[in-house]
């Protein structure tokens, strides 16, 4: 099959590669509603990330994010979101997962309430992924998916999770799709092909057209969405309001705009998700020239944390004030197989996790592997029983402030094993993730690319603060991180599943660059982009 069996608007160019069954995704009525799209908005999300930019600087200055003042009427006031529809009532157990064939069926099947299906961070945005991705979501929605493979068959239950779909965020490109001669919106691609095949089909079936929105700075960025929802509906002639989309709550200056958020999207809205690890990361790259922020350890930052325990609960507040679902994070805990003692550990931590939110007040949470939805689900009927939700237990005891949210704790401690985690993990992701897999069980761990994120900028950061200290009095320094990464490299070769050879090398040069050299990559998987 050639290129020229698709038909292109005026004005728009692909330089991926069409391979047989591509021309079912790129059709032409899919490809106007890209380039509408991307004509209205693009020059906004330049906008948008050129002020993510300046305000960076600020706090790289040393400014500290605070409540808006000039929004101060928007907190203040007593409205609600829209009416929930039916299939988002209940979500007291969310999958999540790449788009990936056999994931997309498992996760369907596995007993949970929904399955948040990942074109972002637990997935490699190749070419081929995104487009495969569409083709699977259109045989999930008609529930005509299946797969043969090694001598199985899957296909789908009768009965199946709700579908929600995660697009790429903000800052990511397409790079293989150009409007007028630029790259386009890798959030806005994946939206706009998800929607024009699937969200009537959706309607007909008794769902709708579902999000997740990633990495939101803003509640700038929250309205651009809006209108590009309300744009879209207006093109496909369905209802305003039909779509639906729970922000994940990931960034520190997010965390100071919630109630912002989602009166932006409030005809629109299905609540905040507490997105954990983005949200470290967050925290991490935002003070990273900042001499008394610290972190210790990344297994010792956890949600008791108290910047991370003020923030679910300031979450949970401010969505049951507004009517609006509020999702527990994620647990990145996998079943260990072959060590009965490692794996009541494992599932102890996820049940405590689960039981936490479940007593706070959250309606639900994420998992990352099938084999957790039962324990999980059992946490949270403890305390809902049959109930879909508890939006009604409000928590007018919750007071808190700017402090709270930033409240950095624990700083120590740091130990070499805490830092060769870091570049063993960092290692690992990467080279998975340029061989074509975004979501990669690691040391009992489900990593995507959030995880990795908080291991390398913590070895960024460890190296330049003062308080960069191992608990044995060694100063992290960027000659111990490259003496540790060609120590941790053989490790990570010898554990490369058998018939596969994933990029270890190159992953470890990536790591040692973005680790060591004195300017900071925004993002790691920006430059990673550019190599696939």
């Amino acid at each position: 099959m050639t290129q020229a069996t698709i038909t292109l608007p005026a004005g728009m160019e692909i330089t991926g590669a069409i391979k047989p069954g591509y021309e079912s995704v790129l059709t032409p009525e899919a490809l106007a509603l890209v380039a509408k799209l991307t004509r209205a908005f693009e020059p906004r999300r330049q906008e948008l990330l050129a002020a993510r930019v300046v305000r960076a600087k600020r706090m790289d200055e040393g400014e500290r994010p605070d409540f808006l003042k000039e929004t101060a009427h928007i907190r203040a006031g007593d409205w609600t979101i829209a009416p929930i529809p039916k299939a988002l009532e209940c979500r007291r157990v969310e999958i999540t997962g790449p788009v990936e064939r056999k994931m997309v069926i498992n996760a369907l099947n596995s007993g949970a309430d929904s399955y948040m299906t990942d074109f972002e961070d637990s997935n490699t945005p190749n070419w081929d992924n995104q487009i495969t991705g569409q083709i699977n979501m259109m045989d999930a929605v008609r529930k005509t998916i299946s797969l043969e493979q090694n001598g199985k068959s899957y296909k789908l239950n009768d009965k199946t999770a709700t579908l929600v779909v995660r697009p790429r965020g903000w800052h990511l490109d397409e790079k293989h799709v150009l409007v007028d001669g630029k790259r386009i919106s890798g959030g806005i691609f994946d939206f706009a092909l998800f929607m024009v095949h699937n969200a009537k089909e959706q309607l007909a079936r008794g769902a709708g057209p579902y999000f997740y929105l990633p990495k939101m700075e803003s509640h700038l960025e929250a309205r651009l969405w809006n209108e590009i929802f309300v744009m879209a509906q207006d093109e496909l002639g369905i209802p305003q309001g039909t779509i639906k989309a729970t922000v994940l709550i990931e960034t520190i200056v997010a965390a100071f705009e919630m109630d912002e958020i989602l009166y932006e999207l409030r005809e629109h809205s299905s609540g905040l998700n507490a997105g954990r690890w983005d949200y470290i990361f967050s925290c991490i790259k935002k003070f990273k020239l900042d001499k008394d922020f610290c972190l210790a350890d990344r297994a010792k930052v956890t949600m008791t944390a108290p910047f991370m325990r003020s923030y679910a609960l300031l979450l949970l507040k401010t969505c049951h004030k507004r009517n609006a679902p509020a999702i527990g994070g994620m647990a990145a805990l996998i079943p260990i197989k072959n060590d009965p003692e490692k794996n009541e550990i494992a599932m102890g931590g996820v049940r405590n996790d689960k039981a936490r939110d479940a007593t706070d007040g959250y309606d639900g949470g994420w998992v990352a592997h099938p084999g957790l939805v039962e324990l999980a689900m059992g946490e949270f009927k403890k305390v809902l029983g049959d109930a879909p939700n508890q939006i009604n237990k409000q928590r007018p005891d919750v007071e808190v402030t700017a402090a709270d949210l930033l409240n950095f704790q624990p700083e120590t401690p740091i130990t070499e094993a805490g830092l060769r985690y870091n570049i063993n993990v960092g290692i690992h992701y990467l080279g998975s993730w340029l061989g074509g897999n975004g979501c990669v069980p690691i040391h009992n761990l489900m990593e995507d690319a959030a995880t990795a994120e908080i291991s390398r900028s913590q070895v960024w950061q460890w190296i330049r603060s003062e308080k960069g200290v191992l608990d044995d009095g060694t100063k992290v320094t960027a000659e111990i991180v490259r003496k540790m990464i060609d120590e941790e490299l053989p490790k990570v070769k010898a554990t490369a599943p058998d018939g596969e050879s994933p990029n270890y090398e190159r992953a470890a040069e990536i790591f040692e660059e973005m680790s060591t050299s004195s300017a900071f990559a925004e993002f790691l998987t920006l430059p990673l982009y550019e190599e696939i």
